[in-house]
């Protein structure tokens, strides 16, 4: 992507961003393989995995994390994309990060927070 202005850029990570949301993995998957960085992020920090798995696209997160999309990576409000799926109740992506090795006690509030918050604590291994 060196080869966008700084403009072109943000836009592009914008339409990317815009495709994690909406679950549109094949589409995103194209940006991803024509140079976009697996863990782009907007201007609050979060990540194209945050996105998916805060809007439940299992198919989307799991294609991310194959990709090399760093499962812990929070927002700037120290959110975790895994703490985002426990707030939405999207356990199936809940299943796919907490099986890529999600940090559960990282971020605020932490994985088990969320889990105890919302109810959904027998989707996450104990301590």
């Amino acid at each position: 992507m060196s080869e966008l202005s700084p403009e072109q850029t943000e836009r592009v990570i914008a339409l990317a961003m815009d495709l994690a949301r909406e679950g549109r993995t094949v589409e995103l998957l194209e940006f991803l393989d024509h140079g976009l960085p697996v863990d782009s992020v907007d201007k609050d920090q979060n990540s194209l995995l945050m996105l998916a798995a805060y809007h439940a696209h299992a198919e989307t997160v799991r294609a991310l994390v194959d990709r090399g999309a760093n499962v812990d990576l929070r927002n700037v409000r120290d959110q975790s994309p895994v703490a985002g799926a426990l707030f939405k109740g999207a356990d199936d992506v809940v299943t796919v990060l907490v099986e890529s090795g999600a940090d559960l006690d990282a971020g605020t509030p932490t994985a088990r927070a969320a889990a105890e918050m919302f109810g959904r604590s027998h989707l996450l291994p104990g301590p």
